[in-house]
């Protein structure tokens, strides 16, 4: 059963767990189970994804319940209305606070057409980013006899695939647990000690105003699982925002 964090009769928001995906796609055929699918089945209801987070992503995921919500909840994600909050556990010490400006070249979905008209431009991409917590562990990794690592809150403002993963890897701090946009000794030193073998990014919070009512909706997923297992062991808990500290989980 998928954690439902708000139903009515327009939306339903359910916390996606780490590792599946939202719905059908061709880059892993073999796959059976989808959010999509899960939550249908679920509720006995047809569902439309207002948007996407990866399949190593955890956190909010939010669907429409009928194709006019759909177009105006979508609306407002493209038009940038919706706030969402992400954590991620990264390699390094970032800067305190920061932005990250950094166009991003289009990554299309597999079934996408690409013809003459289909640019290639980096489309722009910015997301803010605070640092909450820092550890140094005493594990060589790199060159270096002890090995750098932070909790981060990070806010994007534009919507481009793998906007996340990709900035922080521009700024050489990648997120842990990312095998194609991080480092695989540092995601392997968090599998031996904290058996953590997931992708260290979820979808905190998001905020935007109900397409139907006008009420404004503030959806939070409390971080579980092997996340919270990490936060546990480096006592960064106490760093978390002070919604998600209310709803921590054990």
């Amino acid at each position: 059963m998928l954690p439902i964090l708000f139903h009515d009769e327009h939306l339903v928001a359910i916390h996606k767990p780490s590792g599946l995906l939202v719905h059908r796609s061709m880059l892993d055929r073999h796959e059976t189970r989808f959010a999509v699918q899960l939550l249908r089945d679920q509720i006995g209801r047809h569902v439309y994804p207002a948007h996407r987070i990866d399949r190593g992503t955890s956190g909010v995921l939010l669907f429409a319940l009928d194709k006019e919500t759909a177009r105006a909840v979508g609306g407002q994600f493209e038009r940038q209305e919706v706030a969402k909050t992400y954590l991620a556990v990264v390699r390094g010490h970032p800067d305190e606070a920061g932005r990250i400006d950094h166009a991003l070249t289009r990554q299309r979905d597999d079934a996408e057409w690409v013809g003459e008209r289909t640019s290639e431009e980096a489309q722009p991409a910015v997301t803010d980013f605070r640092r909450l917590a820092t550890c140094e562990l005493p594990h060589q990794v790199d060159r270096y006899p002890t090995s750098r690592y932070a909790l981060v809150e990070l806010t994007p403002h534009t919507g481009r695939r793998h906007q996340i993963r990709r900035h922080l890897k521009h700024i050489a701090h990648p997120i842990i647990g990312d095998a194609t946009f991080g480092k695989g000794r540092h995601n392997r030193l968090f599998q031996q000690l904290f058996h953590s073998h997931r992708m260290l990014l979820a979808c905190a919070r998001m905020q935007l105003v109900h397409p139907v009512s006008g009420t404004p909706l503030d959806l939070i997923a409390p971080l579980d699982g092997e996340f919270a297992s990490v936060l546990d062991a480096l006592r960064w808990t106490s760093a978390l925002p002070e919604a998600l500290r209310a709803l921590r989980q054990p």
